[in-house]
């Protein structure tokens, strides 16, 4: 059954369920410069935004003055939400077992998607009117005082805003819906709302068909269970759609080249900055290129989870701008996204500053990006270049970048030449995490040491200097050709959330696979011989903590035919008890 039916309303499900979980909401919001914003319309009604969550939406909607958007704009940004709020959690925890851990559900931050367009209007004489529309938040104030007196334009936004990190998918469903939006508005919006409230929820593993607008999109959410590289999009023969489904090959996968295309020499650094979670920013022209390439660097990793913040697009408007600009202490592990140039004096105490202008061809190929000085970085006409006295632990891979440069002189596919550098990349990481997922894979108890009546053994604590002496024997030397340090950059990232993150997930899925097996001993152990010379007391104390385990094994999914046979003991042991102890066992 679908996890969001069997509420009880009138269409057998909780209103708006399914809808919630791709997105939070959907409102129409206005601004005016005398009457100030305003909340048109809300889907659903009933959903509460926090005085803090629609300021900060409202800034984060729009390209600040300085980016000189014209037309149609996508960009994506990231904040947190207000302390307190809560999703489903049954629906996320049911969701987040099977996704990867880079896929899986944000627990305190929401994702905004967003389209914006900007259109002249006559008919406004002075000040300035602002008609924002998108999915999940308000409008956003904004001066341009060169535009006073001049016609104004008339700014507007769609955004998905969304807990799931689907970026592709959500940008996709934009460009179907945003250009009818804008000339409809509310009906529009209505009617889109209603339709994601059909869709399936979604399953990782499943491929669904999700109808839109008189388009339908099939997809395929990823599974943990995927092999590297994914599983791309197959179009199901038995179900005869109309009209065809438009297949999306990825839901959530970035064009990597584009994003790297003037940084491709320095692939080797992005990688080791994000490994080590390094405080980095990103200066851009524009939101569109700060957020891909923020969630692109994050994405180069994979399948490896980056532990620490990230924000695709950040404005001195963003409740955390203190947080994250003050000189009291050492910049926090956080990747910004910006586009004022007033960052560049803000920023001038970070490690890592990256400062990137439109691509430009230098003959066939587009110019690089090089590597300067911290101290070069002070006034707003600073050139592009990468700011940090970084070096890197390993050599950079020569014969990848020679290959994506002549991939450029021969036109080689956007595509192509990203699936080259996502291979690369999840290649790296894997030979990087390997012998680290050997060596959790060692702390493991052995099976025959799990009994059931004795508590489950306990993983070993992981010891670094142990995990070192197996790298001659196991290192990432066996599976990557890239020379250099390989010891010192696992020490520093030791030290990083990255790590901590990492061990936290494998510690708690090792945890639960010895409970599981603890469960499954029990299951098939002889309970009713243990029982025959035990007390009342001690029978009602294992009744107790059977039962626990039996709530806990229907969370960790053991078989259906082990919990009925450990529940049908629970029942038959408790009516074998004198009738006192019936009633306070049934009354538990």
């Amino acid at each position: 059954m679908d996890p969001v039916e069997g509420c009880g309303s009138p269409r057998g499900r909780c209103p708006w369920a399914r809808f919630s979980s791709w997105l939070e909401c959907a409102c129409v919001v206005t601004f005016d410069l005398e009457l100030g914003q305003a909340i048109e319309l809300v889907y659903p009604q009933d959903v509460k935004l926090t005085e803090k969550e629609k300021t900060s939406i409202c800034y984060l909607s729009f390209p600040d003055s300085y980016s000189g958007c014209l037309g149609d704009t996508q960009f994506s940004f990231r904040l947190r939400h207000s302390v307190g709020r809560r999703g489903s959690k049954v629906r996320e925890d049911v969701y987040n077992r099977d996704a990867p851990p880079t896929l899986q559900t944000e627990t305190a931050h929401f994702f905004g998607y967003v389209y914006f367009r900007q259109v002249k209007d006559i008919s406004v004489k002075r000040g300035y009117f602002q008609k924002v529309s998108f999915l999940f938040s308000c409008t956003h104030l904004f001066t341009f005082p060169h535009l006073i007196n001049q016609v104004i334009p008339v700014f507007q936004s769609l955004v998905l805003v969304s807990r799931l990190p689907y970026t592709h998918l959500f940008h996709s469903l934009l460009q179907i819906i945003a250009p009818e939006f804008f000339e409809k508005l509310e009906p529009c919006l209505e009617a889109v709302c209603n339709g994601i409230d059909q869709w399936p929820s979604p399953v990782p593993g499943l491929t669904l068909n999700l109808p839109v607008m008189g388009v339908v999109l099939q997809v395929r959410i990823p599974s943990k269970t995927d092999k590297p590289g994914g599983s791309p999009v197959r179009q199901t023969a038995k179900e005869n759609l109309l009209p065809a489904p438009t297949l999306l090959p990825t839901i959530h996968e970035l064009d990597l080249f584009k994003c790297f295309q003037s940084v491709l020499v320095h692939l080797q650094m992005f990688w080791e900055l994000m490994l080590l979670g390094e405080p980095l920013v990103i200066m851009a022209p524009s939101p569109t290129v700060s957020s891909e390439t923020v969630l692109a660097l994050v994405s180069s990793i994979s399948p490896l989870k980056f532990c620490c913040d990230f924000r695709p697009y950040f404005t001195i408007h963003d409740s955390e701008f203190k947080e994250y600009t003050t000189r009291t202490q050492a910049p926090p592990n956080v990747v910004l996204g910006v586009t004022n140039p007033f960052f560049i004096k803000t920023f001038q105490n970070w490690p890592h500053v990256i400062r990137l202008g439109e691509t430009k061809m230098a003959g066939d190929l587009p110019k690089q990006v090089k590597v300067k000085k911290l101290s070069k970085l002070k006034s707003l006409d600073t050139k592009p270049g990468i700011y940090t006295a970084f070096k890197t632990f390993l050599h950079k891979d020569k014969i990848l970048i020679k290959r994506l440069l002549k991939g450029i002189q021969r036109k080689r596919p956007s595509e192509v030449q990203s699936a080259i550098l996502r291979r690369h990349l999840l290649e790296l990481t894997h030979s990087f995490i390997i012998p680290l997922e050997r060596y959790m894979a060692s702390l493991m108890p052995l099976q025959r040491s799990v009994t059931p009546w004795k508590t489950p053994p306990q993983v070993r604590p992981f010891s670094q200097d142990e995990f070192m002496s197996t790298l001659d024997h196991t290192g990432p030397q066996l599976t990557s050709v890239l020379k250099g340090d390989w010891i010192g950059l696992y020490r520093k990232f030791f030290r990083s959330p990255n790590f901590d993150g990492w061990y936290r997930h494998r510690h708690k899925e090792m945890t639960q696979k010895l409970e599981s097996l603890h469960l499954e001993v029990i299951c098939d152990a002889d309970l009713v011989s243990w029982t025959k010379d035990k007390s009342e007391v001690e029978i009602v104390d294992l009744v107790l903590k059977l039962r626990e385990k039996l709530v806990k094994g229907r969370r960790l999914q053991l078989k259906d035919e082990a919990l009925d046979k450990l529940d049908s003991f629970i029942n038959s042991t408790i009516t074998s008890l004198p009738g006192d102890l019936q009633r306070v066992l049934s009354a538990r």
